[in-house]
């Protein structure tokens, strides 16, 4: 059986009505671009003959019900299937408040996209015979329904998820919005980085390798990365994740999977093309605009990141570097960077060197935007 699969991926759109939008003096979100950035990347997939479309969370602004509706209704004129899942924006509180709905909302207004059985906030669709999406809920709640402050599966949404690859056969793909393999230095470990994170990204990870699972599509840290790990005795797993539609430098995904099973290699393999919004209805270089607003939002960032460990260095020390990283963020979002500080101090230098997509032997390699990846 030859499979040929065209699908694309775009994530975090963070849709806001004009009505809706609240500002915030340091936001990274250009969400008043939201829906023109949206109409963009719909329009240019027109031409793509798509099987289907993945979108890993944030979907709205900060969950509120007409955001819901409006995006709702806007994917339900593509000609193609779409998948969602709920990202930590889209429900706020595990119940509904004045402004936005509750967990037990969100299938409710996607069951035309995956939440056919819409009495839990995950599923599994088989959007083409024998290709199944499976989408997860990573939003995790307290006693009092406030959010975790990182990703979390639920014992019960595991329970399910083992039961449900025991019984499936063919090809799967995992949505989950909040990263499960690390896509920064230490990232699980580091307070700025852990909250992107699956909390218990272990059992999860444990449970796509006994069942044969290599692919995993997350949303979230608004970043362009692909991320890899591997364990003795197991094929790799592979986490793309896919920056925002609504940060720079907005991108989304095209990508092709394809499965020859008469190949004598019983090889998969899975092309990667990634593309940018270059304008929009009132910002004619968006990009360039958005660098900017995002390197004049950067500051408290970039302290935070020097003060706190492993550095720890005084504020007047990360002062004085402040300048020359104000487009640190932004270049680890585009993907496939390379940093080189000389003027830093050495073990500074080295710190934000290992940022960068280097390979095993410190080299500089094309990893995050478009590559080819073989899956076995």
């Amino acid at each position: 059986m030859t499979l040929n699969l065209r699908f694309a991926i775009l994530s975090d759109p963070h849709i806001a009505l004009p009505h809706t939008i609240w500002n915030h003096p340091s936001r990274f979100h250009l969400v008043e671009y939201s829906i023109p950035a949206l109409e963009v990347v719909l329009q240019e997939l027109e031409s793509h003959d798509l099987d289907f479309l993945l979108i890993p969370g944030d979907l709205t602004q900060h969950g509120e019900p007409e955001n819901h509706v409006w995006l709702a209704d806007r994917l339900a004129q593509l000609p193609y299937p779409v998948c969602v899942i709920p990202g930590n924006h889209d429900v706020v509180e595990q119940f509904p408040t004045d402004r936005s709905i509750g967990l037990a909302d969100f299938p409710l207004y996607y069951e035309k996209f995956g939440y056919v059985n819409g009495d839990r906030p995950y599923y599994s669709r088989e959007i083409l015979p024998g290709v199944h999406i499976i989408g997860l809920n990573s939003n995790g709640f307290d006693s009092q329904g406030k959010q975790l402050h990182a990703g979390y599966l639920d014992p019960e949404q595991l329970s399910w998820l083992n039961h449900t690859l025991t019984n499936l056969q063919g090809v799967v793909f995992v949505m989950v919005h909040h990263n499960v393999i690390e896509h920064l230095p230490n990232q699980s470990h580091n307070p700025l980085g852990r909250r992107y994170m699956l909390e218990n990204a272990g059992l999860l990870l444990q449970m796509l390798q006994e069942f044969g699972v290599s692919l995993l599509f997350t949303g979230h840290l608004h970043i362009q990365d692909v991320s890899r790990h591997q364990a003795k005795g197991y094929q790799p797993i592979y986490e793309v994740t896919t920056g925002s539609l609504v940060s720079y430098p907005h991108p989304y995904r095209i990508l092709r999977y394809q499965q020859d099973s008469s190949s004598t290699d019983q090889a998969s393999r899975l092309q990667i093309e990634s593309r940018r919004v270059l304008t929009v209805p009132g910002q004619a270089d968006l990009q360039y605009f958005s660098r900017e607003w995002m390197g004049d939002r950067s500051v408290p960032f970039v302290i935070k990141l020097l003060t706190q460990p492993p550095l720890s260095l005084s504020i007047a020390q990360a002062e004085e570097l402040v300048p020359a990283l104000r487009y640190f963020w932004a270049d680890i979002a585009d993907g496939d960077a390379e940093f080189n500080f000389p003027s830093f101090p050495e073990e500074v230098s080295q710190y934000f060197t290992r940022f960068g997509a280097i390979d095993l032997r410190g080299k500089s390699q094309a990893i995050d935007n478009t590559l080819s990846l073989t899956l076995r």
